[in-house]
C-alpha cells in the first residue's frame, strides 16, 4: 500500500511539474528559450482562460508558443513580442492586465464588492430588531408568571 501511494505521489509531483511545450518549440539557445518561457508564462490561454499558454495543451496555446519563439529568433525585444500578442488579441491575453481606463473596473471591482458586502453587514446589524440586540430585562407581568412556574406546589 505505501508503494502505492508513493508512486501516486511522484506521478503527482510529475503531472504538476510538466509544462505544455512540447521538444520540438525549445529553441535551441537556452537564453532565448529561457525569455520565451518568461513572456510565455505570462500570457493567457484563450481557450482555457485560467492557464498560461506555457502550462496549456489547447492548440492556440500551441501557435501562440511558436508565435513567441519566432519573434524571439527575429530578433524582437520581450516588450515588442508582448506588445505584438496585446495587439493581436488585446489586454486579455495578459494574465496581469495593465492598470488602464479599460481595464479599471477589472481592477476596483473586487475592493466596490468588498466595500458593497461591509456596507450591507454594517446596515444590517445597525438596523436590526431590538428583540435581537440582546437580553432584555422581564417586564413586571413576566417576572410574576416565571415566579409562579418556579415556586413549588403547596398542598392545602
Amino acid at each position: 500500500m505505501r508503494r502505492l501511494l508513493l508512486a501516486c505521489g511522484l506521478m503527482l509531483l510529475a503531472i504538476a511539474g510538466a509544462r505544455a511545450v512540447q521538444p520540438d518549440e525549445v529553441l535551441p539557445n537556452p537564453a532565448l528559450e529561457q525569455r520565451a518561457r518568461a513572456i510565455s508564462g505570462g500570457l493567457r490561454c484563450l481557450v482555457c482562460q485560467n492557464q498560461s499558454i506555457d502550462d496549456s495543451d489547447a492548440p492556440l496555446a500551441r501557435d501562440l508558443r511558436i508565435l513567441v519563439r519566432e519573434r524571439l529568433v527575429a530578433g524582437d525585444s520581450d516588450s515588442a513580442v508582448i506588445d505584438f500578442v496585446v495587439a493581436r488579441y488585446g489586454d486579455f491575453v495578459l494574465l496581469r492586465p495593465p492598470f488602464n481606463a479599460q481595464t479599471l473596473l477589472l481592477w476596483v471591482a473586487p475592493f466596490l464588492i468588498l466595500l458593497l458586502a461591509l456596507l450591507f453587514a454594517w446596515t444590517r446589524v445597525r438596523n436590526r430588531p431590538a428583540s435581537m440586540a440582546g437580553p432584555q430585562p422581564l417586564s413586571p407581568e413576566e417576572r410574576e408568571r416565571l415566579a409562579t412556574l418556579i415556586e413549588p406546589d403547596e398542598k392545602p
